[in-house]
């Protein structure tokens, strides 16, 4: 018999095992998708949150799957670590604000989930420092949109709008 051959029939089961995992992740994401909408669509919220919200657990999911096979596999968790980390650490130089946009990215899920306020409402922030009034446009994934009755468009990062007082109107 062919060494290749014999090399392939022995990870024959962990093959197996991949693809049914990868079919159970794109059915889990699948469902995802389907609940995202229908929860979306039950709190009244525009389609491009609900499209944000499922590539963030998307992006979950897809990691956390990742990990999985490659520990499955056989990669040491140490192994696995010292690569996440140096992946982690390039995207850190590479971004700068790292933290900041993963705190950003966090508000936005969390505004979607939980805030009392949706695109088109007059809102006023309460700040000693800038106070505002504003109606929001848009709310992103890293940042919010408001447009002031002047006329000047104001982006605010989510963590950060998410940290004010606001009263809605």
């Amino acid at each position: 018999m062919n060494l290749s051959w014999e090399i392939l029939m022995g990870h024959l089961p962990k093959v197996y095992v991949t693809l049914g995992a990868w079919t159970a992740l794109w059915l889990l994401k699948f469902v995802i998708r389907k609940t995202a909408r229908k929860v979306g669509a039950m709190m009244g919220k525009p389609r491009e949150r609900v499209r944000y919200i499922r590539k963030v657990i998307g992006g979950i999911l897809n990691v956390t799957f990742v990990i999985c096979i490659a520990m499955y596999w056989g990669v040491r968790p140490q192994n696995l670590a010292i690569a996440l980390s140096s992946v982690l650490a390039f995207v850190g130089v590479a971004m700068f604000a790292q933290w900041s946009m993963v705190s950003s990215i966090t508000a936005g899920v969390i505004m979607f989930f939980s805030a009392p306020f949706h695109v088109g409402n007059r809102i006023r922030i309460i700040d000693k420092d800038y106070p505002l009034e504003a109606t929001i446009e848009h709310i992103g994934a890293f940042y919010t949109h408001l447009r002031t009755p002047e006329g000047e468009l104001v982006t605010i990062p989510n963590n950060v709008f998410l940290q004010k007082v606001v009263g809605v109107r």
